[in-house]
């Protein structure tokens, strides 16, 4: 407890952020930290999901009234942006901007984590235990691949 205390300040924020702390960890939660938020960037990450109507076919089965707010929530903190889909005029283009693709490696350790703790099957686990098996390594080779697909570009930002 101690040494949470000397990470995460207690310290009032300047009344324009409105924040009840200025924790790291609780700040990143304010931006991701609830359930369907983590899954939209996993699904975006790990199923290549773009699309709202992508978004909606997950298993979890988010409804559209909280999808949007979630979507629109992760463009406004820049996690992802989003832009019009150029095949369609009613359909926009959801991407990872650099801000979510450094979320991998905490997507990657929650899965490894629930994976050792939940009931998982070995069918749905497999993809944690091979992030865990490909360590580090595995990742920035992920994170590569997510630059060159959401940012159009293969070097780091």
């Amino acid at each position: 407890m101690r040494k949470c205390k000397q990470f995460c300040k207690h310290t009032e924020a300047p009344m324009a952020t409105q924040q009840k702390s200025l924790c790291p960890i609780n700040l990143a939660l304010e931006v991701f930290g609830d359930r369907w938020s983590l899954l939209i960037v996993r699904d975006m990450m790990f199923a290549g999901k773009r699309h709202f109507r992508e978004f909606l076919q997950s298993e979890e089965g988010i409804s559209s009234n909280i999808l949007t707010e979630r979507l629109g929530k992760l463009v406004e903190h820049g996690v992802l942006s989003k832009t019009d889909d150029p095949t369609h005029k009613q359909k926009a283009i959801y991407s990872l901007t650099p801000m979510g693709i450094d979320l991998l490696p905490v997507v990657t350790q929650i899965g490894i984590w629930g994976r050792k703790y939940a009931p998982v099957t070995k069918q749905s686990g497999a993809p944690a235990a091979a992030l865990e098996k490909g360590g580090p390594a595995l990742q920035k080779k992920m994170q590569a691949e997510l630059r060159k697909a959401h940012l159009g570009r293969g070097a780091a930002t």
